[in-house]
């Protein structure tokens, strides 16, 4: 079998393999700690012919017998060794420098650092360590330049939005996540349980064609090592959380005294005759927020023989919530088993299964009618209770939104549930010298489940009130399988040529199906007889939904790597993929990409820059894909609503949604990158610098205006998606870091990025110009726009002018009654941006960009004996952000800036008066539009490791204990509760509905090594 698969792979390639005097079989490991090193260059000496090492630090290479072995590594004493007629070799390599180079992934393959032509960025097991994420996406956050990484709230267990080099795209603009080869899902990962996270920025993501567009993050997990004792590994911390910020809301008399003057303003009775006693009456931000605890527990057992390598772990993550406590509590469960083995000499098996269980309860966590909306917009005047001991209901007069929070809390009731398996199977085939050829299938399956309850209970005549208790519950089954098989051809020819090519082919698919119901009248009206098949309630519509769905991709790939001496590099990559989302005449695309290099280290006239390690130039520039569109665009679907009439009838049904599109193809991003790579002073400094310039097109609009003939105004239908919109974005990106010693004793590194960045749209080729999206207020226009020459989801409202601060100014001004009322002294000025002598809704302009210009992170590390200490920092400038959180009816409570408000001529030019009458000072204008930028100490850690002379007495290996502070501060100007949370969208982030704030975690905690 094996000599007709040989001949098989010989045959395709057209070339043949020709016999050496030795197979030569070796592991080349650290001195330091006993760890293999991966990516060692073994030269045989004399000649360019040799490999490099893989992940596990083994080795083969075909030598004569009286050769002689040359190993070299960045950061480690190159050795020569004599082979002698050897076979084997167990190699020790020394550090000649501080901090070592690894090899990179980079899709179906790795590749030594230095020979990277692409723009690549990594973070390793050590800094996941040093931060201890809740979730895989916190350790992107300001650890490499061009991966911005937002929080959509900071409720546990909430999403994280994650934007490589930008907003590239109206619809899902998220990366792809690669884990050991296969197409997964971050968010149920346990982070202990991760290796390296390699993202891929630039064209290089190519090689992964219609999955590339938004960049790659390959994931490569934990595995034991050879030849390795059991090692055992226990991670224990427990936490103490807290809110970060509160905001100034008016206390008792404060609120009392506002609401008096606008009374009083609009001619009405004073609602309050009495104010004296009031004092600070209820903190409501108080009464929600509490101290909560979050629990972390995993351990880890690893080794290996010399033919087998093993590792097993097992999580526990338990997270409850600063508001609600067990209302928004979180926990993860994860058990993972990884295999490793040697079948044959030519024959590599590797697998890895990973069972996770979550458990998740929410609450309304952001928005018009959240927790925390009616927290702020609860007057301080009010009791938690009434004089009976129960909630105290929220008056008419603070409008129907508006309700007691802790009522809300404690009436609320959502719960879901995840059971997920996923995991590889993978063999490798040395089939021949330089030939290797790889067979893996990766999985996934999902089961999750969700239950809400809605009491029957009355808030007073507010949308909350439920006059029919009812249960909702549903169930969904979500699977997909990626089937991969690949050759890999490296070879060095005539002592200069270095040579790798890789073909080969992937297998997508994804299938699931949901089914969900509802009951009505619960037994008792009570959580704990939630069920449907409790429930004997009836109703007169449908109560249950299911769908199903199938879809699937088959690709093609081949990438081709050279090198003449090793400083003279080009990769060329070709991708076809063909997906089930596309219609017949679009089924398939091409996605090519070119990355070259020169390392400029190898040449002569380099060697008298002798401070010089490396000093690397990059280019890049490649097409890459994107499918993540809704199923079956390209045909009708009987998605929409429509009423027929039956035997006189008339019956509810459904008819057609929105029309198809036959033509609808791939989104298509070009990209483009300049960068350098530059070491110094024997590996200690190291510079990265990239130009990058990314273009898509052929953006997906949807609800394209076609005409009324086709039934498009009618209940669920609308108009074709089409392929109609470009987007550029922009940039430069720069990282340093640097490592040394203060003293003997004293080690310190320090690293810093920086990436900015340009968005513009190019293109919205709808009968509008502009898309619109996100929300404002109640009943207002939309407040976001992509439009051409703006950045992608720019605020779109009123510019202002201060305030009118006397009736002359406000008769010399055009007349503002289009947008609500009159203005009066004291009132926001709305600029007539239009000049045609009348404010109204064609004067609404940019007024702001969610898109930060800049995004930096800074850490910096120190080790003193057995101290160590480090401190992470990230920062976000020149983006705006909306407050919209508040409230416009006149009774409910405001922030304490309202105290400012403009009183009389010359009191003041920015807050407005207050009032009870009609004004427009409400209208979305740059009023409510702030500066977004800030600075966040996202962790500070300080451990201590215990020396050898204690551990070796207790019969361990190593102890650490060590107490770190995450979200210890956040420096804006901005007034919310978190300006670095985001709804995600495209079209609409920016918005602040009233986030749950991320949460301050005072944590402490030990590792122990057995």
């Amino acid at each position: 079998m094996k000599k007709l698969l040989v001949f098989l792979f010989c045959a395709f390639f057209g070339f043949s393999a020709y016999a050496q005097d030795l197979t030569i079989n070796g592991q080349v490991n650290s001195k330091d700690d006993g760890q293999p090193l991966p990516g060692v260059s073994v030269v045989i000496k004399g000649t360019l012919k040799g490999t490099i090492t893989d992940m596990d630090g083994n080795f083969t290479l075909q030598a004569p017998s009286n050769g002689t072995l040359q190993l070299s590594f960045i950061g480690m004493k190159s050795q020569e060794i004599v082979i002698n007629g050897k076979t084997t070799f167990n190699i020790i390599m020394e550090n000649d420098a501080i901090g070592v180079d690894e090899v990179v992934v980079i899709g179906y393959g790795t590749q030594k650092r230095e020979d990277v032509t692409g723009a690549v960025s990594m973070v390793n097991a050590e800094t996941i360590e040093n931060l201890k994420p809740v979730k895989v996406e916190q350790a992107l956050q300001g650890t490499m330049s061009g991966v911005n990484v937002t929080s959509q709230s900071g409720a546990p267990g909430s999403g994280l939005d994650i934007r490589i080099r930008g907003i590239s795209t109206n619809g899902d603009a998220s990366p792809v996540a690669i884990i050991d080869g296969y197409q997964g899902d971050l968010n149920t990962l346990n982070p202990n349980d991760i290796e390296t996270i390699t993202v891929l920025k630039d064209a290089q993501a190519a090689i992964y064609g219609t999955v590339g567009a938004n960049g790659i993050i390959l994931i490569t997990t934990k595995s034991g090592k050879k030849n390795q004792a059991t090692k055992v590994s226990v991670n224990s911390s427990v936490g103490i959380q807290e809110t970060t910020r509160k905001l100034p809301v008016l206390n008792a008399t404060e609120y009392a005294v506002l609401l008096n003057e606008a009374y009083a303003a609009a001619g009405d009775d004073l609602p309050f005759t009495s104010i004296s006693n009031l004092g600070t009456g209820t903190n409501w931000q108080d009464e929600i927020f509490e101290t909560s605890p979050v629990y972390s527990n995993d351990v880890n057992i690893s080794g290996g023989t010399d033919k087998m390598v093993y590792s097993f772990s097992a999580s526990n993550l338990n997270q409850e919530g600063i508001i609600g406590g067990p209302k928004t509590g979180y926990e993860r469960s994860t058990g993972r088993l990884s295999l490793g083995a040697d079948l044959s000499k030519w024959i590599k098996f590797k697998s890895s299964i990973t069972f996770t269980n979550v458990d998740r309860k929410t609450i309304n966590e952001f928005g018009l009618g959240s927790v925390l909306f009616n927290a702020l917009n609860m007057p301080s005047t009010m009791p938690v209770y009434d004089e009976d001991g129960e909630y105290y209901l929220a008056p008419s007069s603070l409008g129907n939104e508006v309700i007691n929070p802790l009522a809300q809390l404690e009436n609320t009731y959502n719960e879901y549930n995840l059971g997920k398996w996923n995991g590889n199977f993978s063999l490798e085939f040395d089939l021949m010298e330089n030939l290797t050829a790889t067979t893996r299938v990766g999985f996934n399956t999902t089961n999750d489940k969700s239950k809400s309850f809605s009491k029957e209970i009355s808030y007073g005549g507010k949308v909350f009130d439920v006059s029919r208790s009812s249960v909702y519950q549903d169930r969904n089954n979500y699977n997909d399988y990626t089937f991969d098989a690949f050759v890999t051809y490296d070879r060095i020819f005539g002592d200069d040529h270095h040579l790798t090519a890789t073909l080969g082919n992937t297998v997508y698919k994804s299938w699931g199906d949901h089914l969900d119901g509802t009951g009505y009248d619960i037994p008792n009206n009570s959580w704990d007889f939630a069920d449907i098949s409790l429930a004997n309630g009836t109703s007169d519509t449908k109560t249950s939904g299911s769908w199903t769905y199938d879809q699937r991709r088959l690709s093609y790939f081949a990438r081709l790597q050279y090198d003449y001496q090793a400083k003279y590099l080009l990769s060329a990559m070709l991708r076809r993929d063909a997906s089930t989302k596309f219609g017949p005449d679009n089924t398939a695309a091409y996605f090519p990409s070119v990355t070259a290099g020169w390392n400029m280290t190898k040449e002569s006239f380099m060697e008298k820059f002798d401070q010089i390690d490396l000093l690397k130039l990059r280019l890049s520039y490649g097409i890459l894909g994107s499918d993540k569109i809704d199923d079956f665009k390209y045909i009708s679907q009987l998605d929409g609503e429509a009423t027929y009439v039956f035997d006189g009838s008339l019956v509810n049904g459904t008819a057609v949604g929105s029309s198809p599109n036959e033509s609808i193809k791939w989104e298509q991003s070009e990209q483009f990158d300049a960068g350098a790579d530059l070491k110094l002073f024997n590996n200690r400094l190291d510079i990265n610098a990239d130009y990058f310039i990314k273009k898509t097109n052929n953006l997906l609009i949807s609800d394209i205006p076609v005409s009324g003939i086709l039934g498009t105004s009618a209940p669920g239908a609308s108009g074709p998606t089409v392929n109609a919109g470009t987007v550029r974005n922009s940039g430069f990106e720069f990282a340093v870091g640097y490592r040394g010693n203060i003293t003997k004793d004293l080690t310190f590194r320090v690293n810093y990025n920086v990436t900015t960045l340009n968005n513009e749209v190019l293109e919205v080729n709808n009968s509008t110009g502009y898309v619109e999206g996100g929300s404002f207020g109640v009943g207002q226009p939309s407040p976001a726009r992509m439009e051409v020459g703006k950045p992608i989801g720019y605020f779109y409202g009123y510019k202002t002018d201060g305030l009118f601060q006397n009736q002359e100014e406000v008769d010399a001004h055009p007349s503002q009654i289009a947008l609500g009322a009159n203005a009066s002294p004291g009132d926001i000025r709305i600029v007539d941006v239009s000049g045609d002598g009348v404010i109204d809704t064609d004067d609404r302009t940019d007024i702001g960009n969610p898109i930060p210009d800049a995004t930096m992170g800074l850490n910096i590390s120190l080790n003193y004996k057995g101290f160590d200490f480090i401190a992470y920092a990230y920062a976000s400038l020149g983006n705006d952000i909306v407050r919209n959180y508040e409230r416009v009816i006149s009774d409910v409570n405001k922030l304490s800036y309202r105290l400012n408000r403009w009183t009389g001529e010359g009191t003041s030019n920015y807050v407005p008066r207050v009032t009870t009458a009609a004004t427009s000072n409400n209208v979305f204008s740059e009023f409510f539009v702030e500066d977004g930028s800030f600075l966040r100490m996202q962790n500070i850690q300080l451990g201590y490791t215990f020396p050898a002379s204690i551990t070796d007495r207790l019969s361990i290996k190593s102890l650490r204990l060590y107490t770190s502070v995450s979200n210890l501060f956040t420096l804006t100007d901005y007034q919310g509760y978190d300006p670095a949370a985001s709804s995600g969208d495209p079209i609409g982030s920016g918005f602040d509905n009233g986030f749950y704030p991320a949460a301050r975690t005072y944590t402490f905690g030990l590792n122990l090594n057995f």
